[in-house]
């Protein structure tokens, strides 16, 4: 068994193609390869903060996985990262732990905007004038460097409810090419914006159906747990398109849930991102068209990331096959 931190599995990762290993695992999803339990959750009122494990494995593949994963939205305030977790991953065969992944929710992070850039690069409309983006922590950070290997698009408007941290995030992401102007509503990002990014935590809708313009495209985040929502469900509504990473689990949390519950959505209409990846479903339907992707996190991506992770660690230990 194989113990690694962080910063081994940063620097095992530097130049790894995560987005071809997160399509890779959405289309086994979409053939019906995974084996993806309901997600555990545990959700604390004082202090804010909630938990959540996820498992699971593909059909044939060599392990299986199980993810613990945590977000205490006040940790900043006592100088701590507000996010943190671990992968362990087993071997199928015999079930012995082949490797503790300490990844400190890095891990968890890195699969999620990829998942953002698979989005984009199925649905986005050809032409990005400017990449909105709702939040300024790691995952808004995250999102927009995924989303440089999927557009070419550097102009960038983001809002976030502190300024100092809004005016770090354009400090922070200009160096890497990036040219960052800061809203003072949401409003402003919905409505000057082709592609949109939303990555909080809110519980509120942020982004309404009248502020969009013909051939948005707005891939949702935030909403991973059953009470958060970003988008009102008119937003659902109005789309011409409308996908989720896992329609079974987009029943019961983020903006799909929400739809459903307020009749602005039918999951009949919806689709799964593995499914225009293996071109099963049609895609965007017309430059005009207003498109949502509805990301809630699914097993699949821990399970496609922390493999990816283990065989390149064990690489650079001169292991080519384990």
């Amino acid at each position: 068994m194989h113990v690694y931190q962080r910063d081994q599995i940063e620097a095992a990762l530097s130049g790894a193609d995560v987005v071809a290993a997160i399509e890779a695992g959405f289309r086994a999803m979409s053939r019906g390869e995974a084996v993806i339990p309901p997600v555990g959750e545990m959700v604390f009122d004082r202090p804010p903060g909630e938990v959540h494990i996820k498992y699971g494995y593909l059909r044939g593949d060599d392990f299986y996985l199980v993810k613990v994963a945590s977000g205490f939205y006040e940790n900043p305030q006592r100088g701590l990262p507000s996010s943190s977790g671990l992968m362990l991953l087993f071997r199928r065969e015999t079930g012995q732990l082949a490797a503790v992944l300490n990844d400190e929710g890095f891990l968890t992070d890195l699969r999620t905007a990829a998942a953002g850039a698979v989005a984009a690069k199925l649905l986005a409309p050809k032409r990005v004038d400017r990449i909105g983006v709702l939040g300024t922590g790691t995952q808004a950070r995250l999102q927009l460097r995924m989303l440089a290997e999927v557009t070419t698009c550097r102009e960038v408007l983001v809002w976030g409810r502190d300024p100092a941290k809004a005016a770090a995030y354009r400090h922070d992401l200009e160096p890497m090419g990036f040219r960052v102007e800061i809203a003072d509503t949401t409003a402003e990002v919905a409505t000057q914006s082709d592609l949109i990014v939303t990555t909080t935590p809110s519980h509120a809708p942020l982004i309404y159906a009248d502020q969009l313009k013909p051939g948005t495209h707005i891939t949702a985040v935030g909403a991973d747990t059953p009470g958060k929502r970003e988008l009102a469900p008119e937003v659902l509504a109005r789309a011409d398109l409308v996908a989720g990473d896992r329609l079974s689990q987009c029943i019961t949390r983020g903006e799909i849930a929400h739809g459903l519950r307020t009749g602005c959505v039918c999951l009949d209409d919806c689709v799964e991102l593995g499914d225009l990846l293996l071109g099963s479903q049609p895609g965007r339907p017309s430059p005009r068209a207003i498109t949502v992707a509805d990301l809630t996190g699914v097993a699949v991506q821990d399970i496609q990331i922390a493999k990816l992770a283990y065989r390149r660690l064990r690489e650079r230990e001169g292991v080519r096959h384990d």
